[in-house]
């Protein structure tokens, strides 16, 4: 079970941590929301909680519940540019369906 980062996301990602002035890393996970189900959640976390599990990637510590982890094993944070529009972007491999507006997906 894993979870990565790019490069272009990590690098990102310790920008973000360094404009913020503090942050341990990124906590990734999912809720319930939207018409296909599910969606995606991203938070910078100043603390770790007891039932987080931990991956690091690109030196960037990547944090998750473990509910999430089942719907997310596998996937890796993108961070891209296409054309005046930039933002992070899950690849996720357990995605079947995603909405139109694609804001939710369901697995």
């Amino acid at each position: 079970m894993a979870i990565t980062l790019s490069e272009s996301a990590a690098n990102r990602v310790q920008k973000f941590l360094a404009q913020r002035g503090k942050g341990i890393g990124l906590r990734l996970g999912v809720r319930t929301s939207g018409c296909s189900g599910m969606a995606y959640t991203l938070e910078f976390v100043d603390e770790s909680l007891p039932e987080d599990l931990a991956f690091e990637s690109h030196g960037v510590t990547v944090l998750i519940d473990p509910k999430s982890l089942a719907f997310l094993d596998g996937t890796e944070l993108d961070f891209v540019r296409e054309g005046l529009n930039e933002g992070f972007k899950f690849n996720n491999p357990n995605v079947k369906n995603t909405c139109g507006c694609g804001e939710s997906f369901n697995v």
